[in-house]
């Protein structure tokens, strides 16, 4: 079972980031989360092994076939695919 980071903050919705720990879209879009004060949970693939890295590729390429980073997962019901800031502000109303 995955082990994801939790990052407090408002909860607008529920947002799960897949990342890269060597992605600069995906810290950038950590630090957009943050500075937005959006609460999220995030896990760097590439630093997982074994069944948890099989699981979190597989959930990444349901998401977005391109199997691209980051790619953040809202309410399990859609889906940011890269870093798109306009997109990661509109979840904040921002």
């Amino acid at each position: 079972m995955i082990t994801y980071t939790h990052v407090d903050g408002r909860v607008p919705a529920r947002i799960v980031l897949y990342a890269l720990s060597t992605c600069a879209w995906c810290r950038k879009a950590k630090r957009l989360l943050n500075e937005l004060g959006l609460g999220y949970d995030y896990v760097d693939v590439d630093l997982l092994e074994g069944e948890d890295s099989r699981e979190a590729k597989i959930t990444v390429s349901r998401w977005n076939p391109g199997g691209s980073y980051p790619t953040l997962v809202i309410d399990n019901e859609w889906c940011i695919v890269g870093y798109d800031e306009d997109e990661i502000r509109g979840l904040a109303g921002a």
